[in-house]
């Protein structure tokens, strides 16, 4: 991630500081409950670092707090994609996904979270429920 400070996006409207700074006010204003404007500054730090994971994951839960559950869910996929070994980011996956509506789709990536930390009851409790929720689809 870069650390310089002088870099300037030149678009009118533009965050001042560099993506750092972007970063670090992108991840207050999620702590202090405004995801959606976390959400917009981190999308800018994202694009000018689009390999940082930290920024990524910082931004699909901005993304996941305001709603915005289709652009999680591409965010979460793109952490998973880089790196298998993110039981975090399949948790966000599965969760986005269920969120829109794709509860099918929800329960591999909640599946594989459980599997990676079988101990985490969050990541349980959301697989039972998309599961819970298919067999009583299935029922109908």
């Amino acid at each position: 991630m870069a650390h310089d400070g002088n870099v300037q996006n030149e678009n009118s409207g533009a965050p001042g500081g560099g993506v750092y700074d972007w970063y670090q006010r992108g991840v207050r204003l999620l702590k202090e409950g405004s995801p959606a404007a976390a959400a917009a500054l981190l999308e800018r730090a994202a694009a000018a670092e689009p390999a940082s994971r930290s920024i990524l994951e910082a931004l699909a839960r901005a993304q996941f707090n305001s709603r915005q559950y289709a652009e999680a869910a591409d965010s979460f996929r793109q952490i998973v994609n880089a790196n298998p070994a993110e039981d975090y980011a399949y948790f966000g996956l599965g969760l986005s996904l269920w969120r829109t509506g794709d509860v099918e789709g929800a329960q591999e990536p909640l599946a594989i979270a459980v599997a990676m930390r079988p101990d985490e009851r969050h990541y349980v409790s959301a697989l039972k429920s998309v599961r819970a929720t298919l067999r009583a689809r299935r029922e109908m």
